[in-house]
Parts: structure tokens; sequence; C-alpha cells
């Protein structure tokens, strides 16, 4: 087994693929992008030469190479037979995702550059879809915003150091948008009082003052938070125990602006007083959609 880890990220164009080899890089990979199939093996090779310090190694291919689709899997077979752990990681995204991406970027399609954008996605499709059936996994990135993306990725892909604290993100999301990608554990506050029917608050959020008094001053709150952080206490530090290097938490409620907002502040504090800061992100999914009751 050669001693060295390849990503390989492929995919749809417009699914995220860019995204997703920067996210590699901010973590430490050695990245190239859109490398013709044919010079992976030759480039691997080098990598794993007697004093290289390259260990780790993610590299984005896609339709752009017209010798994508023809070399690709007799070379992805080759690396596996000369001992590479290779991991292949497809991006993709539903078609009317795609082509509203397409859209707001205004750039045109890698094949459809004299057709619409829906037939340039569709041919496209089509072509890579034995691809997709060799990817170790597949990543949906429909409704999944860049900083959730990046921990995805950061939980699933970037092994943590010896010793390091398990790094906690912490998201808040309303339902009325969709389930969030990739958690690993997920409360549901729908049963607070709702904020959005009090007077001058529908239009605040959970980062608004009269908002988080409002939460914070309900009995079921301080129960919930209790029991919340006496569970994370148990559960944590067994998650360590584990090798566990991320631990995605979120908190949802109708539209992910009122009462998630203010338990994930409210979570991130006791969180912090608890000695894990180290690592701790979070993030307001839905925040600033419009209000809903």
């Amino acid at each position: 087994m050669k001693n060295i880890r390849l990503i390989i990220i492929s995919g749809m164009s417009g699914a995220g693929k860019s995204a997703a080899l920067n996210c590699f890089e901010d973590n430490g990979f050695f990245c190239v992008d859109n490398l013709p199939p044919k010079l992976i093996t030759k480039f691997m090779d080098i990598c794993a030469q007697p004093g290289s310090d390259v260990r780790h190694v993610a590299l984005g291919i896609d339709i752009r190479n017209r010798d994508f689709l023809n070399d690709f899997i007799d070379v992805y077979e080759g690396l596996l037979q000369e001992g590479f752990p290779v991991e292949l990681l497809f991006m993709d995204a539903r078609d009317e995702i795609l082509v509203r991406r397409f859209s707001e970027s205004r750039r045109p399609h890698p094949l459809a550059k004299d057709r619409s954008v829906i037939e340039g996605i569709m041919e496209e499709r089509e072509k890579i879809s034995g691809l997709k059936k060799h990817a170790h996994r597949i990543i949906d990135t429909s409704t999944i915003p860049l900083p959730e993306l990046k921990d995805v990725i950061r939980r699933d892909h970037v092994k943590k150091e010896e010793g390091e604290p398990i790094r906690i993100s912490l998201l808040s999301f309303g339902y009325k948008y969709g389930l969030p990608y990739g958690l690993d554990l997920l409360f549901d506050v729908r049963f607070l009082k709702n904020p959005y029917f009090q007077s001058g608050m529908r239009s605040m959020s959970g980062n608004d003052k009269s908002v988080m008094d409002f939460i914070v001053a309900m009995p079921e709150t301080g129960a919930f938070m209790d029991r919340l952080m006496g569970f994370l206490d148990f559960l944590i530090p067994l998650y360590e125990v584990g090798g566990k290097s991320y631990l995605t938490i979120g908190i949802g409620c109708t539209g992910g602006r009122h009462r998630s907002v203010a338990i994930v502040n409210l979570l991130r504090e006791a969180l912090q007083q608890k000695g894990r800061g180290k690592g701790l992100s979070f993030f307001h999914r839905d925040i600033e959609h419009e209000p809903i009751g």
C-alpha cells in the first residue's frame, strides 16, 4: 500500500467541485484541478517518491477535459492496482439548481456553448452516469451552503490530529426549507413559543436581544438547555474516545429565524463555558429568509 492518500473529486458541472477542492486545500491537501487523466498515475508516482512530503492529494477532474470519459476509469483502476488508497467523491445537485447556478454566474455550461443550459446538463448527466457508480461518496449540494460544505468535508475526509479536541459545528435552520445535509445530531425546538407572534418581534431574529430575552424567559428553555448540555457532556467525550473528528449539531424551528437561532447562540455560549470553544463554529442557514410563523 502506497503511503499517500488520494481523493479524486468529480461530478456535475456547477455542483461544487471547485468549492470542494478549495476546502481540501484549506485543510492541508496538495490540490490540482483538471489534470489530464493520463498524467494522474505519473503525478502520483512523483508524489510517492522517497523524500517527498506530500501525503494527502486531492485532484479535481471533470467533463472539461476531452479525454476524461475515455481514460479515467482505466487510470482509476490502475491506481488501485498500484496500491494507492483512492477515494472518488462525486458532487451532484438537482437539475433546476444547476440551471439557476449557471444563470446566476452567467457562465456557459461546458457542453452547451450553443445550446440551452438544461440540454448541456442532461447530456453531461448521461455521459458521467457510469462514473457515478464508482463513487465512494456522493454529495448533493442542492441545499448545502458553502460553510456547511466545508464542515461536511472536514468531518468526513480530514483526519483529526492525535490529542486534538473534537470540532463542533452548530447549525440553525428552518424545517420549512428542508433538513440540512450531514447532521450528526438534530434537535427540534418548535415546542418553544414562537416570537413571530409577539408584537414587534416578527421582523427580528434570534440575534436580537428582545427575541433572546423572550426565549430565555421561558422555563421550557432552561429545562431544555440543562438536559441538552447534560446529554452533550455525556456524549462528546465518548465521540472523542472513538476518534470522531467533527460533530455537527442541527437546531431547527419553523422558519430558522427566531427560536433555532437563539438556541444555537445559547448552546454556543454554554459550550464555550465548558471549554469547548476551540474549533467551535456556528452558522444560521435560514436567518435571511422572510419571517415564518
